[in-house]
C-alpha cells in the first residue's frame, strides 16, 4: 500500500513535467528539486559533509552553492526523463549531442565488447537512452528500485529503444555474456560498496570502497573501457554525451593488484570529471560510508 501511495504521489508530477514544453518542464523540475533541498534536512547534511570531505579548502557558502547546483542538475534531468516518450531519433539532438563519438566507434570495432565507465553525473539517465536512439543499444546495470511501480516505469523508459537491463544481482554473468558477444554495457561505479565486491581506492584523497567488477571483467575479457559522461552545457542549452578514448589497462601479472590499480585508475577519471563539474555529481550519496577496518565512520 505504501508503495502505491508513493507512486500515486509521484505520478502527477511525472505527467505534468512530461506535458509541459521542455523549458518550462526544466524550470519546474529545478523548482521541485530545490524544494527537496530545503525540506530534506538529512540529504542536505550528507551533501554538505561530502563536500567538506572532498573540498576542505572551500568555504561553507561555496559548498552550499555546489550542493544547490547539484539539486538543480537533478531537477533538470527529471524533467528530461519525463519527456522520454516524446523523443525520436530526429529530435533527440535538441537535448543531447555527441562529443567524441569516434572514441566509442573505434572501441566497439575491436569486437571484444565495450564497458562504459560512468557515474551518477550530469544527465546519466539520458546517456544510454539517447545513444540507443541512434541505433547503439546497450546493457544497463540496474539495482531494482524499492518502489515496484517506479521500478517498472524506470525499466520501461530505459529499455524503450532497445536497451536491455542487467540486474545488479546478476552483474558478473551478464557482463561476461555481453563482452563475449562484443556488446556494450554501461556501469555506474561511483557508489559505496562493501567487501568483497568492493576494494578500497582513493577518491578525493579518502579511501572509498569501490566496485571492482568493471576492472575484473575488463582484465578477463580485454573489453575496451570507455569513459562516458553526459555533461550539461549551459552555453548550448543541451547535454553533451562525451566519450573519451579507451583506458589503457594496467597489467603486471598480479591479478588482484591489477584489479585494485585499474579500479583506482577508473575512480581517478570519475574524480577528474567531478572536480571539473562539481555541481553535476550526486553529493547526497554516502560515498565514504564503508570504512577500512579500524577507521571510524565519517558520517
Amino acid at each position: 500500500m505504501r508503495q502505491r501511495l508513493e507512486f500515486a504521489a509521484a505520478w502527477p508530477f511525472i505527467k505534468i513535467l512530461g506535458i509541459l514544453p521542455r523549458p518550462l518542464a526544466r524550470g519546474l523540475g529545478i523548482g521541485l528539486a530545490w524544494a527537496v533541498y530545503i525540506l530534506h534536512v538529512r540529504l542536505r547534511q550528507v551533501g554538505m559533509r561530502n563536500l567538506e570531505l572532498a573540498f576542505p579548502e572551500k568555504t561553507e557558502p561555496e559548498r552550499a552553492r555546489i550542493l544547490r547546483g547539484e539539486f538543480a542538475s537533478l531537477g533538470r534531468q527529471l524533467a528530461e526523463v519525463c519527456h522520454f516518450p516524446k523523443y525520436t531519433a530526429e529530435n533527440v539532438e535538441q537535448v543531447v549531442v555527441y562529443d567524441g563519438l569516434e572514441n566509442y566507434t573505434q572501441a566497439y570495432a575491436r569486437g571484444k565488447g565495450v564497458l562504459f565507465l560512468t557515474a551518477h553525473f550530469g544527465g546519466w539517465e539520458l546517456s544510454a537512452f539517447s545513444h540507443s536512439m541512434h541505433g547503439h543499444w546497450m546493457h544497463v546495470v540496474m539495482r531494482p528500485l524499492d518502489n515496484v511501480y517506479l521500478d517498472r516505469m524506470s525499466r520501461e523508459y530505459r529499455t524503450m529503444h532497445g536497451n536491455k537491463v542487467v540486474d545488479k544481482d546478476n552483474f558478473v554473468r551478464g557482463l561476461l555474456s555481453a563482452m563475449h558477444a562484443g556488446e556494450a554495457v554501461g556501469v555506474l561505479m561511483d557508489t559505496n560498496m562493501t567487501p568483497p565486491q568492493g576494494v578500497f581506492v582513493d577518491f578525493f584523497g579518502i579511501a572509498a570502497c569501490t566496485a571492482s567488477g568493471l576492472a575484473r571483467i575488463a582484465l578477463r575479457t580485454d573489453a575496451a573501457v570507455v569513459p562516458a559522461f553526459t555533461i550539461w552545457d549551459a552555453a548550448i542549452g543541451k547535454y553533451r554525451l562525451r566519450f573519451d578514448p579507451a583506458v589503457e589497462l594496467l597489467r603486471t601479472g598480479d591479478l588482484e593488484a591489477d584489479i585494485t590499480a585499474n579500479t583506482q585508475k577508473f575512480t581517478s577519471i570519475i574524480e577528474g570529471y567531478v572536480r571539473k563539474y562539481p555541481e553535476q555529481w550526486l553529493w547526497v550519496h554516502r560515498r565514504w560510508k564503508t570504512r577500512p577496518p579500524g577507521q571510524a565512520s565519517l558520517y
